[in-house]
């Protein structure tokens, strides 16, 4: 993600921003263009002074503050580009379910962002029924009556858990897995990996070279999971994965090293709007150093991202324990694991 700046008074805004609090312009987020607008207001319509040719309308969500994102006010469509993926939200008569499915979209929207931005095929479910990108938010039947909901994929349908979104039970099911990260926006590019590695791999004639990496995706994934669960991660597993689940099988070692590759991407573009750069007053000179100084998604080789990720790891982990918090990135990447991200990034890019 990168910063945006008001085309009326210069103010710096951020993605989700719906209203600039310098000059009170409202807002809108224009997908083929990346780039959030000040916008004026032209009838029933808006006109973007990012692009003021055309009028733009507000996608139908943004009646409940759950979208900021744009589409041509001629449009077929009333729900925009991110949007257009949603197949099951909650009641929204529900008054409690309202402000965590807005934090569901802002994740969502920040999910297709990356993946505009990086060109990879975006079919809903309308324009593919059988495997297009979709999310179901689903919050958890009355207690007793059914199984809880359980985030996870299937032929292209990402399902989340609306429980998901409340800080305290995300965080007890984190701790009850063992995990040292979990959040809404790593389930969706975790479940996204699945996806993409029908389209990419399987489809995409990769399957032999994947295999070579991940191993064989063809052993039995119920077994292996039940395994992984009932004996845990192989107490070497930082030597080749980039988290202990990745271990369970081939299929979620290769969601869990792409969740980790669009991590990588989306944070160090944010890096690069800042113009960070890390030189350790103890350790000048070495691998520590680091400039962020270029655009991760037009970048030809995985080994530069690297070497900007490492040193602005280290150093956003130690500002984190700073004030007390939990790294920000709690993993460490063995030659192994990069040698898998470098798969990720060729893929992607030889699919652009």
């Amino acid at each position: 993600m990168r910063l945006f700046r008001c085309q009326h008074c210069s103010q710096v805004l951020y993605f989700e921003n719906t209203r600039c609090e310098r000059c009170g312009h409202c807002l809108g987020f224009l997908p083929e263009a990346a780039t959030l607008s000040a916008l004026e207001p032209a009838g029933e319509a808006w006109t973007p002074l990012a692009r003021p040719g055309r009028p733009r309308m507000f996608c139908s969500n943004a009646q409940y503050g759950a979208c900021n994102w744009l589409l041509p006010e001629d449009a077929a469509e009333t729900l925009c580009a991110a949007c257009r993926h949603n197949r099951v939200i909650p009641d929204l008569t529900v008054p409690e379910n309202l402000p965590p499915w807005r934090r569901i979209q802002d994740a969502a929207h920040r999910l297709i962002y990356s993946f505009q931005r990086l060109g990879l095929p975006l079919a809903n479910r309308i324009e593919d029924p059988s495997h297009g990108l979709a999310f179901d938010v689903l919050a958890d039947p009355p207690e007793g009556s059914a199984p809880k909901v359980v985030t996870g994929h299937e032929e292209g349908l990402i399902t989340i858990a609306l429980a998901e979104a409340d800080d305290a039970e995300r965080e007890r099911r984190r701790t009850a897995m063992g995990e040292p990260y979990r959040s809404l926006l790593g389930h969706f590019r975790h479940e996204s990996g699945h996806h993409y590695w029908d389209l990419l791999v399987r489809d995409g004639g990769k399957l032999e070279e994947c295999r070579a990496l991940f191993g064989d995706d063809s052993q039995d994934y119920a077994a292996a999971l039940q395994a992984h669960y009932a004996n845990g991660a192989p107490p070497d597993w930082q030597n080749a994965y980039v988290s202990a689940y990745a271990t369970a099988h081939p299929w979620e070692d290769f969601a869990e090293t792409w969740a980790h590759y669009l991590h990588i991407v989306d944070t160090l573009e944010m890096a690069s709007a800042f113009r960070l750069s890390v030189q350790p007053r103890v350790a000048r000179g070495d691998e520590l150093d680091t400039q962020i100084d270029f655009n991760p998604y037009k970048v030809a080789d995985i080994a530069a991202m690297i070497e900007a990720w490492l040193p602005l790891t280290y150093a956003v982990n130690s500002l984190n324990r700073c004030m007390g918090s939990p790294d920000l990135y709690p993993f460490v990447l063995s030659p192994p694991a990069i040698e898998k991200l470098g798969f990720i990034h060729r893929l992607v890019h030889d699919r652009r």
